[in-house]
């Protein structure tokens, strides 16, 4: 029967802690974003390492299916971003949606690489050391959400989410 010192001695390093992680968001050269990267760092409040799906093929054959592997997708990515009052984050973000699609004239970039990023996303262990790191390639904001306003917060601090689309991942560490 395993003792809880056995249980104790298989969780290496003490595990993984889900608080001990950097964000760095980068924008792309050729729209002027005015992202601090390192001050951003501070500012992503909450994300996730990212995930994938291998897609399965069902084939009939008798009356039963064999599943096949199929193509891997990659979901989405999501940082939640704590808002400090020169609204730094979400300007920059504002105006690499812009230039990805106009707000007034309805027009963009048309070379794919003059609107993405990498973003890089790493697990610390708890002496800020890099466990693992994902590097997305390939990314752009789809989505800036609102920022909800009231007069019943009280003591908050605004936050909003934005939503990234990337074509694949690179992972190095453990």
């Amino acid at each position: 029967m395993a003792s809880i010192d056995d249980f104790k001695a298989m969780i290496a390093g003490g595990g993984a802690r889900a608080n001990q992680y950097r964000a760095i968001l980068t924008t792309p050269n050729t729209i002027f974003t005015g992202l601090d990267s390192a001050r951003t760092s501070f500012l992503v409040k909450a994300t996730s390492l990212p995930g994938q799906t291998i897609t399965e093929i069902p084939v009939n054959f008798r009356g039963r299916q064999l599943f096949l592997a199929g193509d891997r997708t990659f979901e989405t990515w999501t940082t939640t971003i704590i808002n400090d009052t020169d609204f730094m984050v979400r300007n920059a973000m504002e105006r690499w949606m812009n230039g990805i699609n106009d707000l007034d004239e309805n027009t963009g970039l048309n070379d794919v690489s003059d609107y993405v990023a990498q973003m890089t996303i790493q697990q610390l262990d708890r002496d800020d050391q890099v466990l693992k790191q994902y590097i997305l390639r390939n990314c752009w904001p789809t989505v800036v959400a609102p920022i909800e306003l009231s007069y019943d917060t009280v003591s908050e601090v605004e936050t909003f989410d934005v939503t990234w689309r990337y074509t694949h991942f690179t992972s190095v560490g453990v």
